[in-house]
């Protein structure tokens, strides 16, 4: 059997290689390509495209979606003003990113959202977010210095899909945010919090395998997570096809 072929959101940002410096570039930290690739699957990137079809397509020919971590995304999208700590808009990004969730959503396809794509995943379907959240939980421990992976526990909630994979207790790790999940969207259901209550983790209430974890799975060696991504988009390659082709 073939390895199920995971695509990755990327990044567009000025990078600098060999003789060339502050090029455009589709780009993506390559731990995330390693852990996919780790976890038994192919790695593809999916770079914004703003073709009308585009996300439909690109859905019809993965196995599974991983929407990575990034910049902030803009207030708009979920009907607030942008505050004073809110990154400026990643518009293509978002416009990409919301398309390809939908069109995950309505075909089954197996999604992960890491960070950012927990709390794009949250906006999609209808919730919102705490643009700054040390002003919330007063402090920083989630993210305590610019360009630094912090780490603290977080602990499952019992019965869902993330204890299945992870199991019930406390599990330890690599945080960087400010932002987070405020209000849940219609569907989801808060799958692990922080030790402040800051939600964590969200998944669907049932459907295929949809999960988001505000923490980041790349920068440690844990592969549950992506293992079962990878096992969910492997099952579910038959039924996809089959409700493609309907």
């Amino acid at each position: 059997m073939s390895r199920p072929l995971i695509g990755i959101t990327t990044y567009l940002a000025p990078a600098s290689w060999g003789v060339w410096r502050d090029q455009p570039a589709a780009l993506l930290p390559l731990r995330y390509v390693e852990l996919v690739q780790r976890s038994g699957a192919t790695a593809v990137l999916l770079p914004p495209d703003d073709a009308p079809s585009a996300a439909a397509e690109t859905v019809a020919r993965i196995d599974g979606l991983v929407v990575s971590g990034g910049p902030d995304v803009d207030p708009a999208r979920y009907g607030q003003a942008h505050g004073p700590h809110t990154q400026s808009p990643a518009v293509e990004r978002d416009a990409w990113e919301s398309a390809l969730v939908r069109a995950a959503r309505a075909t089954g396809l197996p999604l992960l959202g890491i960070c950012r794509g927990m709390q794009l995943l949250n906006v999609v379907l209808g919730g919102d977010l705490v643009q700054h959240l040390p002003d919330r939980v007063g402090h920083e421990d989630h993210s305590p210095e610019p360009g630094r992976y912090s780490h603290h526990p977080v602990v499952p909630v019992p019965g869902t899909a993330l204890a299945a994979v992870l199991g019930e207790d406390k599990v330890d790790v690599p945080t960087y945010h400010h932002q987070a999940v405020d209000r849940i969207a219609p569907g989801l259901r808060a799958s692990a919090h922080a030790f402040d209550g800051t939600v964590e983790a969200v998944e669907a209430e049932d459907g295929p395998f949809l999960l988001g974890v505000q923490w980041h799975p790349e920068q440690g060696s844990d592969l549950r997570l992506t293992k079962a991504l990878v096992q969910a988009a492997g099952s579910g390659k038959d039924d996809l096809h089959d409700r493609r082709e309907s």
